[in-house]
């Protein structure tokens, strides 16, 4: 696969549907954790689909930290200047180091509050806490996957993260019920069992990333001194991702507004709308997966300085995006 030469439609073919595949198994992971919760009781299934705003305060700095990561590392790559592609990758994670202290810090210490904002009784803000505080504790295994993973987008390939996703959803799929519920030796832990499940399953990701990562030419070129902080190159990584992540968490905020006056109309009102907004996301999946592929074309194809082709590949996307979201409302 060649990103400056290759036709531009199959190209975003090859790199989307790889994502979206991907992008699917992390949403199956998400609908499987909410129906384990159910398992448990009405409150648990409450608190994990009102833990969803706090956590995506996570979610929003991958999705910053896989923008900036894959648009500045393909940017040099397209530039055909190595050295600066693996500063970035370096940066990356030490700025992805910097951006998880801060995430854990606040998710420790607010989440509570934020639970009590959404009108949360006492037992679901105590099940939703032994959720949350796990997940950021392990935050740091989220992040580094994204932030591992730029690299391989940048250098477009899009599978190994799709693989990585696929194993370790039916990985969390095989632990869930064995950690919730109890296992011979191991004792039930509700909704602790939930988070651990998740986190074993995304370090199983991690591993298998950063494997792929350990392959690049471009790891293989890093010296100790990329990874000291540079100015330079951080400001690029900050200006690229804090729009992204700030723009993001607003929709976290909405959901919790919206989770607040769901939850006027009960626990199950707002377990029920929790579990809604994951349905919505399946229906999004093509359009994320035409996301990651464009980045990355841009990137490269803007380096280069291919300037017509990264005309081109904006209108297939939009092409290929509003065919997507008018089959819904096609006449059969």
């Amino acid at each position: 696969m060649n990103i400056l030469s290759d036709d531009i439609k199959e190209l975003i073919k090859k790199l989307a549907i790889p994502a979206s595949v991907g992008t699917l198994f992390q949403t199956l992971y998400n609908i499987a954790d909410t129906y384990f919760a159910g398992k448990i009781s009405p409150e648990a299934l409450s608190a994990l689909t009102k833990s969803f705003p706090i956590y995506f305060i996570i979610i929003a700095s991958s999705i910053g930290i896989t923008v900036a990561g894959t648009s500045l590392i393909g940017n040099s790559i397209g530039e055909k200047n190595n050295k600066n592609a693996s500063i970035y990758f370096c940066q990356l994670i030490f700025f992805s180091f910097l951006i998880i202290l801060l995430i854990t810090f606040i998710g420790l210490n607010y989440a509570s509050e934020v639970f009590s904002i959404m009108g949360s009784t006492n037992e679901v803000i105590n099940l939703g806490l032994q959720y949350t505080d796990i997940i950021f504790l392990g935050s740091f295994i989220f992040i580094l996957v994204v932030a591992l993973n730029s690299l391989l987008h940048a250098e477009g390939d899009t599978k190994t993260y799709r693989n990585a996703l696929i194993l370790s959803f039916f990985l969390n799929i095989l632990l869930n019920p064995i950690l919730i519920f109890g296992f011979y030796f191991i004792p039930a832990l509700g909704m602790k069992g939930i988070a651990i499940a998740t986190l074993i399953a995304q370090t199983v990701a991690f591993l298998i990333i950063f494997k792929k990562v350990l392959k690049s030419n471009l790891f293989k070129n890093i010296l100790i001194s990329y990874f000291i902080p540079k100015f330079f190159f951080l400001k690029n990584i900050f200006f690229q991702s804090m729009p992204i992540i700030i723009s993001i968490c607003g929709y976290s905020i909405a959901s919790a507004i919206v989770f607040k006056y769901a939850g006027l109309s009960g626990e199950y009102a707002a377990a029920g709308y929790g579990a809604g907004t994951k349905i919505e996301q399946v229906v999004l999946l093509p359009i994320l997966g035409i996301n990651t592929a464009i980045i990355t074309i841009i990137a490269q194809n803007f380096g280069a300085r291919n300037i017509l082709r990264i005309k081109e590949t904006y209108f297939q996307a939009i092409k290929l995006s509003l065919i997507h979201i008018s089959e819904p409302t096609r006449p059969y």
